[in-house]
């Protein structure tokens, strides 16, 4: 395991020919106002809470982690399992300060033809419409789908707005013989299956 600080890595990111010295002492001032790695990806992400030039590199390097998580996802190989789609949905959710609803749209082998982020909201809710979803899935030739959104409060236990919409989606879908796989959602901890649940 890496054993460098989160200043240390932060000092490899944003390092740009400054001195040694002021690279350090800005690594950690971004810790110390943001107070989490988390704070601060959500900062980067967002281009907000800091004027700070070093926000630039890191939000290209949260980019690219997240671009990587894509390209894995897309690969073709089928998800058989949910921990590389947990890896993306991380990837592009845990640190967004509003809602967003991603939908993964798959092919009878359940392998990824798409992950797109369909709708957009506030800090605690999105106006999610299951017949944006189910056009979508027929544009793109999908049988099978799973969406997730994040609570930017942190806590994952899905509203009852969250379990309406999942019967929504689920039965739209089910009239154009798609299947709605799972929902998750995305917080601080664990993310929560509502499959995994029984609330599909």
């Amino acid at each position: 395991m890496d054993q460098r600080s989160n200043s240390d890595l932060l000092m490899q990111v944003i390092g740009k020919g400054d001195s040694y010295e002021r690279t350090r002492q800005e690594a950690r001032s971004l810790l110390d106002k943001h107070g989490s790695l988390h704070a601060l990806f959500g900062a980067a992400r967002n281009g907000s809470g800091c004027s700070s030039s070093a926000l630039g590199p890191l939000a290209a390097a949260v980019e690219l982690y997240r671009r990587r998580c894509l390209e894995q996802l897309l690969r073709g190989e089928a998800l058989t399992s949910p921990s590389k789609t947990l890896d993306y949905l991380r990837c592009r959710l845990a640190d967004a300060r509003q809602e967003i609803f991603v939908g993964l749209f798959m092919d009878t082998r359940h392998r990824v033809l798409a992950a797109e982020d369909l709708f957009q909201g506030s800090i605690d809710g999105a106006c999610v419409y299951p017949r944006v979803v189910a056009e979508r899935a027929l544009q793109l030739g999908a049988a099978a789908v799973i969406v997730a959104h994040n609570h930017p409060s942190g806590v994952a236990e899905p509203s009852l707005s969250d379990q309406a919409i999942t019967r929504r989606l689920k039965d739209a879908l089910a009239l154009l013989e798609i299947r709605l796989l799972d929902h998750f959602i995305i917080g601080d901890g664990e993310p929560v299956s509502m499959a995994g649940r029984g609330m599909l």
